[in-house]
């Protein structure tokens, strides 16, 4: 054969492979990375929907503060109009009596355009209280999105350290698992020598079975714990991969006065009331200010007439507009701005009781999983050193089957309460830091 045909077919052959390759690699899903708890809050502060309201309440008070400012600039405004009419004369005294010309009924054409312009002079601080106002609605939002994103926040940490106690149970269900089919296989070795009964194979059988069920509902509960924090982040269809274990006991060193007086000083939903407060008070004043007149500047330029070419004009001058009555209703405007008042401040002194009992209320929880969390290490410690103890026991054939059960049943109990009790601290701590204001 043709040693180019040979060099052809390898050449094609191998331009398959790598092909062929290709298309594996390309199938192949991407690797899924490994997670840290400040990636989480990140992705969830950029991602998750619930902030994007947040966000439009802020740009609904920026636009609403340049609404008000509006009224201290010019007002220039361009008006066209049209219309035909009728023009008969109307009645005269002539010679001490009552004469009537014929009308005409003849209809005419009106043209006219201007340009008007018109600027605020004096209104009594009216619109710079409606400025202040909306000034102050506005740092109320912009504290209410800082507040959501703590919120968000909080939310991720307590679903990541869910994750973690959720696989860190599954790990401790499998070890169970292991132990329980170790010592199957001890009991069947025993029963083939003679030396134990049957009873405990079908024992150490039961108890192999039930340890798989639990590990089946342990993994279970951490699937659920995955979609659960991937829906914190705002992203649900993402996969998590491997977490940053920070499942571990840091004492806090703060006293309970230190975190309501943090709580107080820097809460941001405390603050967004305060702000709504003053803007509520401004709103009041500036609500009082329809008593007093208004003094404006206004030129006009016209062209106005009958028929073209028109006839141009313009005037200038000042206007002062003095409310005499209006129906009561400044009266009633100013009964609601003050109603709204009582309100707000109502609503800011509730908040912060709420404020001190959560910050009490997460204080407390913090330290009883701190001690829950010391107790369980030594808990943890016993609990190896009887099975240890118990299957030394039952190795030497002095102990029995539902002996060495009782002892793996009480380290998994053991080993649970400590992961337990380091997710209630953990997430304790998540909430205090939240409930003080602290940022994310």
């Amino acid at each position: 054969m043709n040693p180019n045909r040979h060099r052809a077919y390898a050449l094609g052959f191998l331009m398959i492979a790598a092909l062929f390759s290709a298309n594996v690699s390309a199938a192949e899903p991407p690797a899924v990375v490994r997670l840290t708890l400040q990636e989480a809050v990140e992705t969830a502060l950029s991602r998750h929907p619930s902030l994007l309201a947040s966000r439009g309440e802020l740009q609904i008070q920026e636009a609403r503060v340049g609404q008000a400012r509006s009224n201290f600039l010019p007002q220039l405004k361009l008006q066209s109009d049209y219309s035909r009419a009728t023009a008969n004369p109307t009645p005269s005294w002539l010679s001490g009596s009552l004469t009537r010309t014929d009308p005409s009924n003849k209809a005419y054409n009106n043209y006219s355009a201007g340009l008007t312009l018109e600027q605020l002079i004096f209104d009594f601080g009216k619109t710079g209280a409606s400025v202040e106002s909306a000034r102050e609605n506005l740092r109320g939002s912009d504290l209410s999105e800082i507040a959501s994103r703590q919120t968000v926040a909080v939310n991720v940490k307590v679903a990541y350290f869910g994750l973690l106690a959720a696989r860190r149970l599954v790990q401790v269900e499998e070890e169970t698992v292991r132990q329980f089919e170790q010592h199957l296989e001890q009991v069947q070795g025993f029963y083939k020598a003679g030396t134990r009964a049957r009873f405990d194979v079908t024992k150490a059988e039961v108890d192999l079975t039930n340890a798989r069920l639990e590990l089946i509902k342990a993994r279970n509960t951490a699937e659920v714990a995955r979609v659960t924090l991937a829906n914190a982040m705002g992203v649900p269809d993402r996969p998590i991969g491997e977490l940053e274990d920070p499942l571990t006991f840091t004492k806090v060193e703060i006293s309970e006065e230190q975190a309501v007086q943090a709580a107080l000083a820097n809460r941001p939903e405390l603050l967004s009331l305060s702000a709504q407060r003053r803007a509520a008070e401004a709103s009041v004043r500036s609500v009082q200010r329809n008593y007093f007149p208004v003094l404006s500047g206004i030129a006009d330029y016209t062209y106005r007439g009958q028929d073209f070419p028109l006839a141009w004009n313009w005037d200038a001058g000042v206007s002062l507009t003095f409310p005499i009555f209006s129906g009561n209703l400044t009266k009633s405007q100013v009964a609601e701005a003050r109603a709204n008042l009582v309100v707000v401040g109502a609503n800011e002194e509730s908040l912060r009781q709420n404020v001190i009992l959560e910050v009490h209320e997460a204080f407390s929880s913090l330290k009883e999983a701190e001690e829950r969390v010391q107790t369980s290490d030594v808990v943890v410690r016993q609990a190896e050193e009887n099975l240890d103890l118990a299957n030394g026991r039952f190795q030497a054939g002095l102990g029995a089957s539902v002996e060495r059960t009782d002892a793996q049943v009480l380290l998994t109990n053991a080993k649970t309460s400590q992961v337990q009790a380091l997710y209630d601290y953990r997430t304790a701590e998540a909430r205090l830091q939240k409930a003080m204001g602290r940022k994310e």
